[in-house]
Parts: structure tokens; sequence; C-alpha cells
């Protein structure tokens, strides 16, 4: 079972905290298998926002956990606390992965370990963090950042995201969707889309694109172009390509093939369809394509992806194979 712990002390967001404990408290109903241990860390009483925190632990306890996650920091202007930062830099060392939501980028930092790494926080503290720690390649265009042991992540929502993609990586994305569905929020943002977007996003009923997207999904397995959702959107590519930036954050194609990709997982892990069925169903054409983008995208191989989450998925909550630190 792997142990998520939250680095906290005062001074944190509360919004932050609250969102990550919603995520590894409990697994969504349906779920079967192990879930995360999670433990609130910090150095006695902590006050997050109007609220008295009374943690599990003390900080020391950071190093034996598997994924620390440090919530936002209210007050840039000030220096993290020496205690926080040397916890945090502890537990990286004993091999913990290290998570920052919004700005919790700034703890990270602190403790050296974002040092040469691209890093994000929130879009309205990105360049405080840049000119605080030179060493860091601060990126205010994304909504978060996985360098494998550490990752970072925009302000609020993009937390959750960032919180949903570590589910994924995890537990696989079936996981990730049926938490996303017990949270009514949207089951997946790719890291590399914009903070923010040009206008607000309408009520659903009313955006150009509410009709649409629901359209596209259904249709997954066929071979889509851009000129087909322009046609059915009544409209033009390029004003099509416009309506999705605003509202998405990134291009038609790309978003589509995001759609397909997740498809694909959530079919590697919960069926037995060989790899060319899936990469028809998903609108891949051959397994030969599906491979590729699979690889380019989610960093490994189909085969790979689905012996490693099916695996996940049968194991014994109480095999201690399966086990990491206490």
């Amino acid at each position: 079972m792997d142990t998520v712990a939250l680095a906290v002390t005062d001074g944190m967001l509360h919004f932050e905290l609250a969102l990550a404990y919603e995520v590894f408290d409990a697994a969504p109903a349906g779920v079967a298998g192990p879930w995360y241990r999670l433990v609130v860390c910090g150095p006695g009483p902590v006050r997050a926002g109007r609220f008295l925190l009374e943690p599990d632990h003390g900080l020391d306890r950071l190093p034996h956990a598997d994924t620390v996650i440090v919530p936002g920091w209210a007050d840039v202007d000030e220096t993290p606390p020496a205690d926080l930062v040397e916890a945090v830099r502890a537990a990286h060392a004993a091999g913990a992965r290290l998570v920052s939501l919004c700005t919790g980028a700034f703890v990270l930092a602190a403790a050296g370990l974002l040092d040469g790494l691209r890093a994000t926080t929130h879009w309205a503290h990105t360049q405080a963090l840049a000119e605080r720690h030179p060493k860091v390649e601060v990126d205010p265009d994304v909504l978060y950042v996985d360098n494998g042991s550490v990752l970072t992540s925009a302000g609020k929502a993009a937390a959750m995201d960032l919180c949903l993609h570590l589910v994924r990586l995890d537990r696989g994305s079936s996981v990730a969707n049926a938490v996303a569905r017990r949270l009514v929020v949207p089951p997946h943002r790719d890291g590399g889309q914009a903070q923010f977007v040009t206008t607000p996003v309408p009520a659903p009923d009313h955006h150009p694109l509410a009709e649409l997207l629901p359209w596209v999904l259904e249709r997954l397995d066929r071979p889509l172009t851009v000129e087909d959702l322009a046609r059915r959107a009544r409209m033009s590519s390029r004003h099509l390509g416009r309506h999705f930036r605003a509202a998405t954050g990134t291009t038609p194609l790309q978003w589509l093939l995001t759609q397909r990709i997740r498809r694909a997982q959530e079919l590697l892990e919960t069926t037995d369809d060989s790899v060319d069925a899936v990469a028809a169903v998903t609108g891949m054409g051959t397994a030969t394509t599906l491979r590729r983008h699979f690889n380019r995208t989610v960093g490994v191989p189909p085969d790979t992806y689905r012996r490693t989450f099916r695996t996940r998925n049968r194991s014994d909550p109480d095999d201690s194979e399966h086990s990491h630190r206490p």
C-alpha cells in the first residue's frame, strides 16, 4: 500500500490541502484492491486559513512516505520554515516522490529539489519563483509538470489535475476516472495545457463545443479530421481551432489524440482485447500507430501498460510484496 504524506505547517492553503485529502484518503466506490494510506505530517497543531489541524505525525515521518505532497504556501514573500524545507529534502533523499500543489513549489525550490528542472506554480507567482530561484526553469503556461520523482502544479483546479495524474500513474486510467466521477470533476486534462483560457467557458448547454465533444467521444473508432469536426460544429476549421484553444487550452487534433489514448488505457486495463483490436476501437488504425502514440504519450508500450495495471488491480491488498515504506 502506498503511503501519501501531506506536509503541513502554519500558512498552508486549506483548499489544496483539502483537495489532496479528498483524492487520496479513500477509494471511490467499486474500486477493488489496495488504496493509499494517507497521513498528515506537521510540527504540531497548524493553522490553514481559518482551520486548525492536528497532524497524525511530525515532519520526521516524511522520509518514510512513498509520496510527499506539499500544499499551497499562503505567503510566498516569506521564507518557508526551515524544518519543513529540511524534512522535504530528507524525504526526497530517502526516495519519496515529491509533489507540490500551487505555491507549494516555493517549498520544493527552497529545498533545492527543482534546480535544473522545469517546474510551474500559480501563474500569478511564476515570476517571483523564477527570480528567487534562477536555477529553476519556470514554465508559467502549463497545468503541471511531471519530472518523475518531482512534480509541480499550477493553482487550484490544476492541483486536482495533478492529483488525478498521480492516481492514473499509480492505479490506472479507469481508477482515476472513478475518482473524478466521485468528485464531479473532468477526468483528465493534460499537463501541457494552458493555465488559463482566453475567455470564460460558458454554461455547457450554450458553449459552441457542447454538442460536438460528446459526438466525437462516441465516434473515436472513426478516422475523424479537423474538417469533420468543423463541419459537424457548423464552423470553419480556423474558427473551431479558436474555440478549442479557448475552452480546452489545446488544438482539436491534440484533444482528439488525448481522448483516443485515454480510451486505449481503459480498454487495456479492463479488457483482454488485443492491441490490434484496441487500435481499431480507438481510431488508431493499426497496432503500430497505437504503439507509437501510446509510447510517446504514456511513456511505455501498450503491452507493458496492460501488464502493469492488470497486475496492480488484481493484487492482494495485504500482499506485503506490493507494500513500500511503512
